[in-house]
């Protein structure tokens, strides 16, 4: 019996266990349910981790076989939460070493402090944003000196939440923060994340589905890169 079923059924067996560790060890699409990456990613966009860009695993595990790379100032990373393990995505804005304090909503790095600019002034696409979004937030390009990245601020008085340290980034130890700063759960809640939670380095909008409008698919956002072009 379980002969015939293989027999019959082992070409598409075999793509699924393929896929199944294609997806687990070399690449893979994540689903963004949250805003807390906005405005670079939007609730409803399926993005694409390279999940070797720092090294290999073994599939379906945490076990790394090989490190060939470590994640950047600026990179964009999914990762397991130390609190929860479940799959986030932030970007990476302190490595080890590093010395990182935010005044409200203002970050120095090593002693740099990062320059503002309002994305008016660089032609920064707001048309994919709800109108809510557009008309209650401002908007920055914040500017460091190895990355740049489109953030997202609330009006009025900063939460306490967005004045921190100086702190230092600990050995094999990651700070990482959303775009979307007033709404991110991220280093500011869970801490630093550990080089071996990291899973990969996300890049490219695979494609998007807009779920304030019945789940209808935003083609302009299909393959859109992440990193902003100023």
């Amino acid at each position: 019996m379980l002969k015939r079923i293989w027999l019959e059924w082992r070409g598409l067996m075999i793509f699924l266990i393929v896929m199944v560790l294609f997806r687990s060890a070399i690449a893979d699409w994540n689903q963004v349910p949250t805003g807390s990456m906005k405005p670079t990613i939007l609730e409803g966009d399926r993005v694409i981790v390279n999940k070797m860009a720092f090294g290999l695993r073994v599939p379906l595990t945490a076990i790394q076989l090989l490190s060939w790379d470590k994640p950047l100032h600026g990179d964009i990373v999914t990762f397991l939460s130390p609190e929860d393990d479940q799959l986030l995505i932030k970007r990476v804005i302190g490595v080890p070493g590093d010395q990182v304090a935010m005044i409200n909503n203002q970050l120095t790095i090593n002693g740099v402090p990062a320059a503002y600019q309002s994305l008016d002034d660089v032609n920064f696409d707001f048309s994919e944003l709800s109108t809510i979004d557009r008309y209650r937030h401002r908007f920055f390009l914040e500017t460091m000196p190895f990355s740049q990245r489109a953030i997202m601020l609330e009006p009025g008085p900063s939460p306490a939440i967005n004045s921190f340290g100086p702190i230092q980034v600990p050995e094999e130890q990651y700070l990482v923060l959303g775009d979307n700063r007033d709404n991110s759960k991220d280093s500011r809640f869970i801490g630093f994340v550990a080089a071996n939670r990291i899973t990969g380095r996300a890049h490219t909008v695979a494609f998007s589905v807009d779920y304030e409008d019945y789940y209808l698919p935003r083609s302009n956002r299909f393959l859109k890169s992440l990193t902003i072009n100023p």
